[in-house]
């Protein structure tokens, strides 16, 4: 045992010394020691908020209160993950959405920066969903596991149903929220994208009758993007952090939420149409975000950043407010189409079909995956 936390104390050691010398190399200008540095400072906090929440988990379990055990652990993501990457995340529209309970949200997935949006916008009395080999992992996978993670085993198509079918009947029980990135795997988009949508969300909200809430952060490509050409997906490039942009603007990426799409008038043969209903207005807003000038700072390279401020070199984007998604041109359609999407089941009307036909993307991407 004195052997084993011997050991574990020179691994600790040599890790904090490496993380040390490559920060001191990141302020003499070395961009990928910076970059480098802030990555194995975010394991550490990966590895630590894990920690954390097993304990936290474990804790609250002895007063009936896990159900809130990964919102805590979401909120310690939230601080220490953002000093370690310098990377923010900000609702810019659409908070109050969060509050609606229960719900399935979806999300876009791009890259592992996502756990830090899910710190920022993910509400109490929610979990997560997870691929079944995820449990292994130690700490995570038994924070998971101990906070009521739903697992889903995607090899085998039964598992998977009975898997959500058991959450279904936990969330009209207990009144829990599921997050769910609809997408399966991280798209590592360089620009405004999603893949296709697997059906699993789609088939929990309509099973457990509860509404469907989008939840979109703009690319990001520009802080982290994946290596072009690079075989290995989590080999990324530094970007924006030697970017010479203000502090509060420098690696902020903007989000929305967008109001809950009503399912209780839906069945089963309803998924595919919800499912390409639900991808197309976040493709929508995932473009709107994207091209917005704050959302531009994201996904602009140094390159490009160089050359936006050559040309305008006093120019300061504005914060953004917090707007009533209600008032937005965009969302207010959302909105209206709403109460079409209850009333399509049963009604059969040609203009309902019409507008289920229309939302058929033509970005080259199927909107549907037949998988859950």
């Amino acid at each position: 045992m004195a052997t084993i936390l011997s050991l574990l104390l020179k691994l600790l050691s040599l890790f904090l010394g490496l993380v040390t010398s490559l920060f001191s190399m990141s302020y003499l200008g070395n961009q990928m020691a910076s970059f480098y540095a802030r990555l194995l400072a975010s394991y550490a906090c990966l590895l630590v908020c894990a920690t954390y929440g097993v304990i936290a988990s474990l804790i609250l379990r002895l007063f009936s209160r896990h159900r809130v055990s990964q919102w805590a652990t979401a909120r310690a993501f939230r601080h220490t993950m953002a000093l370690a990457t310098g990377v923010r995340f900000e609702i810019v529209q659409g908070r109050q959405h969060l509050s609606t309970r229960p719900a399935v949200f979806v999300g876009n997935h791009q890259t592992a920066l996502d756990v830090l949006l899910l710190g920022e916008i993910f509400p109490p009395y929610c979990s997560v969903t997870a691929k079944k080999s995820l449990a292994r992992v130690p700490f995570l996978g038994w924070f998971m596991a101990l906070s009521g993670t739903v697992f889903i085993d995607r090899t085998s198509r039964t598992s998977a149903l009975k898997a959500f079918a058991g959450a279904a009947e936990e969330m009209k029980r207990e009144r829990q929220s599921v997050f769910i990135f609809p997408e399966g795997t991280r798209s590592n988009a360089e620009e405004p994208r999603l893949l296709g949508f697997k059906k699993g969300a789609f088939h929990l909200a309509i099973q457990a009758g509860v509404p469907i809430v989008p939840v979109i952060a703009a690319c990001y490509w520009g802080i982290l993007g994946a290596r072009e050409g690079s075989r290995y997906p989590l080999t990324c490039t530094p970007t924006n952090h030697s970017a010479k942009l203000p502090d509060d603007l420098a690696n902020l990426t903007t989000s929305t939420v967008l109001p809950p799409i009503p399912t209780h008038n839906l069945t089963a043969e309803d998924v595919d149409d919800l499912t390409r209903y639900t991808r197309d207005l976040m493709l929508r807003e995932l473009i709107k975000l994207t091209e917005s000038p704050r959302g531009q700072l994201a996904a602009k390279t140094p390159e490009q950043l160089a050359e936006i401020r050559a040309a305008a070199p006093a120019k300061r984007v504005a914060p953004a407010k917090e707007a009533d998604t209600s008032t937005s041109t965009g969302v207010k359609t959302t909105q209206a189409n709403h109460t079409g999407a209850s009333a399509h089941t049963g009604t059969g009307s040609g203009a309902d079909e019409s507008r289920w036909r229309a939302l058929d993307r033509r970005d080259g991407v199927p909107a549907v995956q037949q998988d859950i």
